[in-house]
């Protein structure tokens, strides 16, 4: 072998480049700090639970198929489906479907800080589980700085004022919102799933997506659902939701996840509830006060310090950044 031919066969493996990866995260940002408006929108006029319950199965259905009829991945075994409608009952029918629910009460820049506190439920939960990590110190720090940031925004009028105070059953909501999405998050990390990411969404998908309908079915949204007073902002925030909430976003975060540093994935948690601040006040004029900028600074930085002082890697071999994806957001 010559040694142009030599040169010639050495193939230089080289990784996207960082404009490629910034705009991967960037799509991340604004895919899903920009998913609670449309949210909002969506349920302006659609029951929220068969919202969300149409949104899930769409876009669940579409990427399961994806990856068994085109891509040929092998059917899933029935551990695998019982793994997939634990984790789609915790983080989509618990988690989503409440935040679905409460953004009828509250505006979409407020359930995106309280949703946000779900790495500090999930750092506690982790704690108490048999053979979970304890938190080191700068970790408890962020918890107890995350929950005095939620007492600021949901506290009594008499200690942070009034203005911009949120409904308490709404807050209330949001809250078992974000500890159920902490449970399914953790409960994700061990279970027996497919090895495609996106296969095994698809399937969390379509079982939370059941789980959701059949809520709505409970609760009597079948009877408040007129398809003929759905507005076309409600049906644009359902499609935004399907297409940029459940696929952009998400398939930019999976690939994200296998080329770009963790610590830099992990900025989503604490830049997606600015973000989507910013779009409601942009978009549909929601309220930002001192005591909504004083809570949000709170609870992004908890977030912030809880993120960055994680271990590496969990004993499950998954950082607790890879295994969390806020409600509204997937």
């Amino acid at each position: 072998m010559t040694e142009s031919s030599g040169r010639i066969s050495e193939v230089r493996q080289e990784g996207p480049s960082s404009v490629a990866i910034w705009t991967g995260m960037l799509a991340v940002y604004i895919a899903w700090g920009s998913t609670y408006l449309a949210i909002r929108f969506a349920v302006e006029t659609i029951p929220p639970f068969l919202m969300a319950g149409v949104r899930f199965l769409i876009a669940g259905g579409v990427l399961y198929l994806l990856r068994r009829v085109i891509v040929k991945d092998a059917s899933p075994l029935r551990i695998e489906w019982r793994s997939a409608a634990i984790v789609g009952l915790f983080l989509l029918v618990g988690g989503n479907g409440a935040v679905t629910w409460a953004e009828q009460r509250v505006p979409s820049g407020i359930a995106a800080l309280l949703v946000g506190s779900a790495p500090l439920w999930m750092v506690l939960l982790d704690s108490f589980r048999p053979g979970g990590r304890r938190p080191a110190g700068w970790t408890l720090a962020g918890v107890l700085l995350g929950f005095f940031g939620i007492v600021v925004l949901v506290g009594p009028a008499q200690m942070f004022g009034s203005q911009g105070r949120v409904d308490p059953l709404g807050a209330l909501a949001l809250t078992f919102a974000a500890f159920s999405w902490a449970i399914g998050s953790l409960y994700n990390r061990g279970a027996r799933l497919p090895n495609s990411p996106l296969l095994s969404t698809g399937m969390e998908m379509l079982a939370g997506g059941l789980g959701l309908v059949l809520l709505g079915t409970l609760t009597g949204e079948w009877s408040r659902l007129d398809p003929a007073s759905i507005s076309a902002r409600s049906l644009a925030g359902l499609v935004y939701l399907i297409i940029f909430g459940s696929w952009v976003g998400f398939v930019a975060y999976i690939w994200l996840l296998r080329v770009a540093p963790t610590s830099l994935v992990s900025t989503y948690a604490y830049v997606n509830p600015l973000v989507a601040i910013f779009v409601g006040s942009w978009l549909a004029d929601e309220e930002v006060t001192p005591r909504i900028l004083l809570a949000a600074a709170i609870i992004v930085g908890s977030v912030a310090l809880i993120t960055l002082t994680q271990p590496a890697k969990a004993k499950s071999g998954q950082t607790l950044q890879e295994s969390f994806i806020a409600p509204g957001e997937d």
